[in-house]
């Protein structure tokens, strides 16, 4: 009740203000375009020069307002980041202090412009977010005419906004009584901030592009079908938002080693930015005792499956938990298998394929001591590939069994596992294109395919009937994929690697699905291991050296200008201390080191479905059965899903710099990581086999990091990204920059009587 109550006051203060905002750069606006049309004789240049004088009270009071904005972001009410709205709202505020103090600014053509172009931005905008708070749908229920502008007077508005924005301030550099006022206005107006709009005006610009192509996208997708299989269950309102199921399931997770941060997770606030805090704490809670760290497991894993539903063909529903207790008599899977016709390689060699070349023997483990050596990869990963170079017969696969959940991933061992002649069974969406292509490869190699069919195989007259009738769906039949790998080759060991992935809350449904599989897997069939791929951004445990050569090259780069100013600009968010943590110890007084590599961007959702894998794989280690857990750290990969969005492709691209920083290929990636996989598997010395005992269970992730340079980086991943993408458009535009910047300043100093 009181939750209902403070949210009914907090939109109706966001109503009232975003309608006196709107209200205040109305009349702005009306009076900018009355000077324009009622000028008389004067030309448009004196017109525009005439624009402030007439708006100079109202405009001074709307844009001051918007110092509010930076207030609400920062105590919650709105849910923009207070860096970036401070960043905004500054760039405003120097302009109208320029404007207010410097006359020569005033009367100007420049300063029309601007403020023309801050009122029909403003105007929109502030009408949008109030038609948003009030039908409680920004996307779909604000009327399309406002929708349309708010997300399409940018592309125009922008540009000159920042003409008028620079003539502004190379005027009030020149102004005597501003610099009067203001004694280092020249430095500031006339060099700082054109400097700071030449390098963020695109990456801004850029953004608001984005932002439109997913609103758009956002509001004419179609309605989602009727929920079916796992689903988020039903919230309060109907729906089924994942915030509060996110909550719960953390704080069941602690609350059994720590009652009062379990309390604190259920009452957080603004959990989308503020839930890498409480992981960090959960994954400190692990670090106390090998107990703590798996009943915080096992308390989460066993809320998820409570908490999430299954809902029926018919309609009807049920827990999660108690769909997967019970045998599907409903229907089953029909088997589909193709040998493929290639002849085994003999005396097959370790390949890993890198920058054009094919690495192998003594020239792969040079290049393993060269990642090593730099801070790519952990020791323990390189050792793991040396022994897998060193021990041929490690890829003779024609005697294995490799169940792959999302057996087409990008980030799968599908290619590796078909050239060794595995023997793979495949889980993956009943989408004709997709066993079209893993069919047709595994019919290239020596290995075979095993894939669930609709239909009896003897029934498929051809390939397109096979291909339409393959496959199957992780959500919608679970138990149903369980039973029939359950009764697959008896008396086989099965490696059972989950690789599906999807976006956003999907994927933590998918790794709930691929748990329940794997669950069931590992304790009821003998010779059953696990196979994760873990991303580097998240919380690990990492070795003592790690910790310290992060350090290291903390102390390295804090003294490059570059650095220095981007920690300074940004107010700390950029480039923040990677080894800033003291070791977490235990009662046995063993020291444990955290990185926290987590992009608070991904959200939580990302967070969860990867923590419910990382809980199973210590679980599933100490389970009793004997059950090797291979889960190691995979590096950042350009895989096509990534790199589309071109933001992570600018920083991809810069981010190298950040020494040992390294963005690998796929190929290269799946290569390395099938190594390691056949390491953990084959070698009893694998800290992924039950019999080598671990300090604490989550020391697991510990060993057999490949993690691209993300552990030993001297600044945390979360606070590289932009730094990354300016790298990357400074050494692009490098050859061109300073005549560039030399040119535009001469001619806007010319135009504005500057020089």
């Amino acid at each position: 009740m009181a939750d209902s109550k403070n949210a009914g006051l907090k939109d109706s203060y966001l109503v009232l203000y975003n309608c006196l905002c709107c209200v205040g750069w109305s009349i702005v606006l009306s009076r900018g375009i009355r000077t324009l049309v009622v000028g008389g004789d004067d030309s448009l240049s004196d017109r525009l020069s005439n624009v402030y004088a007439s708006v100079s009270d109202v405009l001074i009071y709307s844009q001051t307002a918007a110092l509010l904005e930076i207030l609400h972001a920062a105590i919650g009410l709105v849910r923009s980041p207070v860096v970036v709205t401070a960043m905004q709202v500054g760039s405003r505020i120097a302009a109208l202090v320029a404007i207010v103090f410097a006359p020569t600014a005033q009367v100007q053509y420049g300063a029309g412009i601007m403020i023309l172009s801050w009122s029909l931005v403003e105007v929109p905008r502030y009408a949008f977010y109030m038609s948003a708070i009030i039908t409680g749908d920004a996307t779909k229920k604000t009327p399309f005419p406002l929708f349309w502008l708010r997300y399409s007077l940018f592309a125009v508005l922008y540009p000159t906004g920042i003409f008028g924005e620079l003539t502004v301030f190379f005027n009030a550099a020149s102004d005597s009584a501003f610099g009067e006022i203001f004694p280092f206005a020249k430095i500031i107006y006339a060099y700082l901030l054109p400097a700071v709009y030449l390098l963020g005006s695109p990456f801004m610009i850029m953004n608001m592009i984005g932002n439109r192509k997913k609103s758009f996208k956002k509001r004419f997708a179609k309605p989602p079908p009727p929920p079916r299989g796992l689903v988020w269950p039903l919230d309060d309102k109907g729906g089924r938002s994942s915030t509060n199921v996110n909550k719960a399931i953390l704080a069941a997770s602690v609350r059994g080693v720590n009652p009062e941060l379990g309390d604190a997770i259920s009452n957080a606030s603004g959990w989308r930015f503020k839930y890498n805090k409480y992981l960090k704490k959960m994954v400190e809670e692990q670090c106390k005792s090998p107990e703590a760290a798996l009943q915080v497991a096992r308390d989460g894993l066993q809320k998820a499956y409570e908490l999430f539903e299954y809902v029926k063909p018919d309609g009807s529903s049920v827990s999660f938990k108690e769909v997967m207790s019970q045998k599907w008599t409903d229907d089953k899977f029909h088997t589909g298998y193709i040998k493929g016709n290639a002849t085994p390689k003999k005396n097959a060699a370790l390949e890993v394929p890198y920058k054009g070349d094919i690495l192998s023997g003594e020239k792969l483990k040079t290049q393993i001591d060269k990642w090593v050596s730099y801070g790519t990869i952990e020791d323990s990963a390189g050792e793991a590939m040396k022994r897998c170079v060193d021990n041929p017969g490690w890829l003779d696969l024609s005697d294995k069994y490799f169940v792959l959940l999302g057996a087409g991933s990008a980030m799968g061992p599908f290619l590796v596992l078909m050239a060794l002649g595995a023997n793979v069974i495949a889980v993956d969406l009943d989408r004709a294109p997709i066993w079209k292509r893993l069919i047709s490869i595994a019919r290239s190699s020596s290995g075979s395919i095993t894939f669930p069919l609709k239909i009896p195989q003897s029934d498929c007259k051809d390939d397109e009937t096979l291909y339409q009738n393959a496959g199957c769906n992780l959500f919608t039949q679970t138990p149903m994929i369980r039973d029939w790998l359950l009764d697959l080759y008896p008396g086989k060991g099965f490696t059972v690697g989950s690789y599906a992935y999807l976006n956003g809350a999907l994927h933590v449904q998918v790794s709930l699905a691929m748990d329940a599989i794997c669950r069931d897997l590992s304790e009821k069939r003998k010779n059953t291991s696990l196979a994760y791929l873990c991303t580097p951004t998240d919380l690990h445990l990492i070795p003592q050296e790690a910790h310290a050569a992060s350090m290291e090259l903390y102390n390295k780069f804090s003294n490059k200008l570059y650095c220095i100013l981007l920690s300074l600009f940004s107010s700390g968010k950029f480039l923040r201390k990677n080894a800033a943590r003291s070791p977490v110890k235990d009662s046995k007084n063993n020291d444990y080191y955290i990185v926290n590599g987590i992009s608070v961007a991904q959200g939580p959702n990302y967070a969860l479905a990867k923590r419910l894998q990382h809980w199973r794989a210590v679980v599933a280690r100490h389970n009793g059965k004997g059950c090797i857990v291979s889960s190691n750290i995979a590096p950042s990969t350009s895989t096509v899903s990534v790199i589309q969005n071109k933001t992570f492709a600018w920083a991809y691209e810069g981010m190298p710099y950040f020494e040992p920083y390294e963005i690998f290929a796929p190929e290269t990636s799946n290569a390395v990581m099938s190594a390691i996989l056949l390491y953990d598997i084959n070698d009893p010395t694998s800290k992924g086999n039950p019999k080598n005992e671990l300090n604490n269970p989550n020391e697991l992730f510990k060993y057999g990091g490949f993690h691209g340079g993300l552990w030993r980086c001297a600044y945390t991943v979360d606070s590289i990204g932009e730094a990354s993408v300016l790298i990357y458009f400074g050494r692009l535009a490098m050859p061109y920059l300073g005549i560039a910047a030399a040119l535009g300043a001469a001619v806007v100093a010319k135009l504005t009587g500057y020089v």
